[in-house]
């Protein structure tokens, strides 16, 4: 995956998909595939893995004190709310109008290559309005739209922010009269997870496909003129936590257009010990640490990032006492090592500028790893002071119990949440206004505050799949629901803001600057704050600080 003025050298030799006015993707043939191809070509361009970010908050948003006021009566109407993740249950309730018809405007399913897919796209299908209808009228709907949620994860996400009101099971999103656009995702290929040593059983995403969907659900909002949010509820912690991955470059500038809002959730890896910083003195050599692997991890990566002007080289030495030998920064490294006492296997490049942000990486791959305690020695070439920063993967890429032995809960805020403009969300439990233990935490790796906001996201109703129920509701916590809860609130602010006519160019960093202004701040707590952002959201709130 790459920047469009790189691409033209290669279209000779490889196909090419363009994404958008910046980022094509390059397909390379697995038969010329070997793990220092990474090495052999940047590290940026193969693209990062994501993952899934969740696994009665409405009065304590302010948003129905927003909807029965009657000089506002927001509900998102006019206003697209757009998804990528895994797909939507479009038969339950909640997606439907009181007389059965489909609240969705479209579904781009990524994995379907029966049909036909979006005009200007090359995969999947894409089923309209109408179709869907169709499909809701036929006595087997998946005959004619086979899309499905097999996971559920996108048929929550789209509930929380827009499902439709039923008094029976005390439910409602929080926009229930936004329309929808959901784009389900193909999943990382094999090769896409061999290239991070990524077990093949494990679901996760492609960053490629996901710049896909948010293409897709931008050119559905302009071609129905409509304002839209984007909603994404997953994340990748791989990258410097800087805000500088391709989706996260993208939604910055998205953030900057009319009329569109980006909804990003921050993570659930603040208690995961999957975070290590490390500080080297004026002066002082080498400074080490450890981490703990465990059996059920065989092969998983480990990226070591760290600032100019010094320099770092690594040794690593594996719980059986063999050691690494030095490996010192330099240009299209890729350093394999195979242990003499044991099967492990690793793969180290110490690359003195990755392309996308200018930083040193160490990315240290390991496959076949032996269990035990592993030990890190970063060598300081220049002797000046200097900070590192090491991350293990984002969610169920790894077990629970393989992590470093001194970690650091902080910037652990996972891609694209750490990008300086779209609405980044953390989750607290609206129960007793406690943070989740598990909310990732800011601030970026290059002090940009955030989380920006922190949503309800303990425990919230939402619709959910069932083999013998189109129509069951169950409930969620994470991060993620908590960003489905803040985009059906942009979408509330942008019904307002330009379906009413009260500010018609309201951009993305607008209604987070917004939100950011409307915010709950308890008096002992001091703001802006690494696991608050700036606060609890509220749209009264917004709206109160608008008088």
């Amino acid at each position: 995956m790459v920047e469009r003025s790189l691409v033209e050298p290669l279209k000779n030799d490889y196909d090419i998909t363009e994404i958008n006015s910046r980022y094509s993707i390059i397909h390379i043939s697995v038969d010329n595939f070997y793990m220092c191809v990474l090495g052999t070509y940047p590290y940026h361009i193969f693209p990062s893995l994501y993952i899934l970010d969740s696994y009665i908050g409405l009065e304590k948003s302010g948003v129905s004190a927003v909807q029965y006021n009657a000089n506002l009566a927001l509900f998102g109407q006019g206003v697209i709310i757009g998804f990528i993740d895994t797909g939507i249950e479009y038969q339950h309730e909640a997606f439907l109008h009181i007389d059965g018809t489909t609240r969705l405007q479209s579904i781009w399913d990524q994995t379907i290559e029966t049909g036909n897919p979006p005009e200007g796209f090359t995969l999947g299908s894409e089923y309209s309005r109408d179709i869907i209808n169709l499909a809701l009228q036929n006595e087997n709907p998946l005959s004619v739209v086979p899309s499905t949620d097999e996971n559920g994860h996108g048929t929550m996400m789209a509930g929380i922010a827009a499902g439709s009101s039923n008094d029976i099971d005390d439910f409602s999103g929080v926009a229930p009269e936004a329309e929808l656009v959901m784009v389900k995702l193909a999943p990382a290929k094999p090769y896409n997870k061999k290239i991070f040593q990524v077990p093949e059983e494990i679901l996760c995403y492609p960053e490629s496909n996901i710049l896909l969907g948010i293409e897709y659900i931008r050119s559905v909002a302009e071609r129905l003129k409509r304002p839209y949010v984007i909603c994404l509820g997953m994340g990748s912690s791989q990258g410097d936590h800087d805000g500088h991955s391709a989706i996260a470059t993208t939604l910055n500038t998205m953030s900057s257009f009319p009329r569109t809002a980006i909804c990003v959730s921050a993570g659930n890896e603040g208690n995961n010990r999957r975070h290590h910083r490390g500080q080297i003195a004026e002066g002082q050599r080498f400074q080490e640490f450890e981490m703990r692997v465990d059996n059920k991890d065989r092969s998983f990566s480990v990226e070591i990032w760290q600032s100019s002007p010094s320099r770092l080289a690594i040794s690593v030495v594996s719980p059986s006492g063999e050691r690494v030998p030095d490996i010192s920064p330099g240009f299209n490294e890729c350093r394999m090592h195979n242990f003499v006492m044991e099967s492990s296997k690793i793969i180290i490049n110490n690359i003195i500028i990755e392309e996308e942000t200018g930083e040193q990486l160490i990315l240290i791959r390991f496959e076949d790893v032996l269990n035990g305690i592993w030990r890190f020695r970063m060598i300081n070439i220049d002797n000046i002071a200097c900070q590192f920063d090491a991350w293990l993967p984002a969610g169920n890429l790894i077990s629970p119990d393989t992590y470093f032995l001194v970690p650091d809960p902080y910037i652990t805020i996972t891609s694209p949440g750490n990008a300086r403009n779209p609405i980044t969300a953390t989750a607290y439990n609206q129960l007793n206004n406690s943070i989740l233990m598990a909310s990732s935490r800011g601030f970026s790796a290059g002090t940009t505050v955030l989380p920006d906001i922190a949503a309800p996201g303990y425990a919230l109703t939402c619709p959910i799949i069932s083999k013998t129920n189109t129509s069951t509701y169950g409930n969620t916590t994470g991060t993620g629901a908590a960003a489905a809860h803040t985009a059906g609130i942009a979408a509330m602010l942008l019904e307002w803001a330009v379906i009413k006519g009260n500010y018609t160019t309201i951009t993305g960093r607008d209604i987070s600057r917004l939100m950011i202004r409307g915010a709950r701040r308890e008096s002992n707590i001091v703001y802006p704050n690494p696991v608050w952002g700036y606060g609890q959201i509220d749209i009264l709130g917004v709206f109160r600080s608008l008088t």
